[in-house]
């Protein structure tokens, strides 16, 4: 049986914006379809990610300085690997989406997480095969294990090459995987701040354009006060700062240093 919908899609934005219309950000030529057997969309699309993916020059395992994708291979594959092998086949209507911007990576996946799966926790996530049929040939194929560490070691990657933590989204018809090419904070300020400020870190950068303190709240469903309070801490820490002509200025907003 054909499923249309049953592949992955790799795109490039040469902004941190999507755009719309004649607005849209899409490079010429950066917008790939990887079809086939799921072993042979998992193969084409690594490969398009790879080609497409922000680099840096950086001493490799050869011993020489070379170009070097800015987040870790090891991660956005384990992310693709997951979102396909893992995607709902129900939702006949949309694909795997690979979307690479100048500062980050979006991997989004058909489906939210099975069972009782808690996205706020995804380290805590235990092995559920979706699909087992597909995972099992997967593992045979060498392109995944099975044992349930695929989350964990897209965490480990970004925090061996000091990037920020993964964010995980669920929506009501998708999950998203965002792996972003900044700095994690040291562990020091992130616990001076706290986590409540922390998940509005996460928030801003997950925007990745200025938000007045009104469109915080909204995003992270916290009281204005505390918000406030918790910016205040963060502008403090150096992560973030205010602009605007006035203490009262209503358009006034934050944006992450």
């Amino acid at each position: 049986m054909l499923y249309p919908s049953a592949h992955v899609r790799v795109l490039r934005y040469n902004r941190n914006e999507r755009g719309v219309g004649r607005a849209l950000t899409v490079e010429e030529e950066a917008d790939v379809r990887c079809e086939g057997a799921v072993s042979d969309q998992i193969a084409r699309a690594a490969e398009a990610i790879e080609a497409l993916a922000p680099r840096r020059r950086a001493l490799t395992d050869s011993g020489r300085f070379e170009p070097t994708t800015i987040i870790p291979r090891d991660a956005w594959l384990e992310g693709l690997v997951n979102a396909v092998v893992h995607r709902s086949y129900s939702i006949g209507g949309d694909h795997v989406r690979v979307e690479i911007f100048p500062n980050r990576i979006e991997i989004t996946s058909p489906g939210r997480f099975p069972g009782l799966a808690d996205p706020a926790d995804p380290e805590s996530i235990s092995r559920h095969a979706r699909n087992p049929r597909i995972a099992r040939v997967c593992a045979d194929l060498g392109i995944t294990q099975e044992l349930g560490e695929g989350i964990r070691r897209i965490f480990a990657e970004m925090r061996r090459v000091g990037l920020s933590e993964p964010v995980y989204q669920q929506a009501p018809e998708a999950v998203r995987l965002t792996l972003l090419a900044s700095s994690t904070v040291p562990e020091s300020v992130a616990h001076q701040v706290g986590p409540s400020a922390m998940r509005i870190l996460d928030a801003l950068r997950l925007a990745q354009r200025p938000l007045g303190t009104g469109q915080v709240v909204e995003l992270v469903g916290m009281a204005r006060p505390t918000v406030l309070r918790h910016l205040a801490a963060l502008r403090d820490a150096g992560l973030v700062v205010w602009e605007g002509e006035s203490p009262r200025d209503p358009r006034a907003t934050w944006r992450v240093v």
